[in-house]
């Protein structure tokens, strides 16, 4: 019996996931590494993906990328029985219901923020030892503009977010202060993903 058909026995109606795992991973973590390495650029992931509501499908391609046995998933989807099951099957990762024990997080809407201090920024002798967010909003063709500075973005950097709450602003200028700690961040829309590391500085511009 193959894996996808085990699935179907299991879980009725649960969509696939990559179709070719390891080609479609590894594109995708480049594609994810690329973003990570300029700041604020928005990048299409190339990949064919049915992701289960509320998930975007970059959303859902970086969890299959990045996650494993090893890496606590926290998310405020729980509601969504689908997404749960389609995340625990196909990725294989422990679930908290800590945010602050999770590796990667997992924010169904900019709108509703939770507060950094229930994450995980490392400590002083491993900052990496932090929690990633991935945190899904409305597009970046429109909204609230900011501008970037840092490694990876030459001059001053612009980025337009729709569907953020208002509440990252002061979240992001205490998580940049922390530096080295803090969490990093991938924004994310439809197939496209905006990576902001810790590094990268954010001023508010407007509408």
């Amino acid at each position: 019996m193959s894996l996808e058909a085990g699935a179907s026995n299991l879980f009725p109606g649960l969509l696939p996931g990559f179709s070719d795992p390891v080609l479609d991973s590894q594109r995708v973590f480049r594609q994810i590494l690329q973003a990570m390495t300029h700041p604020g650029r928005k990048i299409s992931l190339t990949v064919d993906l049915q992701a289960p509501k509320p998930l975007q499908q970059a959303s859902a391609a970086i969890c299959l990328a990045l996650l494993d046995f090893e890496t606590p998933l926290w998310t405020d989807a729980m509601e969504s029985s689908e997404a749960v099951h389609w995340l625990r099957f196909h990725c294989g990762c422990p679930w908290t219901s800590s945010p602050s024990a999770a590796t990667f997080a997992l924010i169904s809407s900019g709108n509703a923020l939770p507060s950094l201090e229930h994450f995980s920024i490392g400590n002083d002798e491993y900052p990496e030892k932090s929690a990633t967010l991935i945190i899904q909003v409305k597009g970046f063709a429109s909204g609230k503009q900011w501008n970037l500075r840092g490694p990876g973005i030459e001059s001053i950097g612009r980025l337009l977010v729709q569907g953020l709450s208002d509440d990252f602003w002061p979240f992001w200028q205490m998580n940049h202060s922390l530096f080295p700690l803090g969490v990093d961040v991938f924004l994310t829309s439809g197939r496209d993903v905006v990576a902001l590391p810790r590094t990268t500085e954010i001023g508010e511009i407007g509408e």
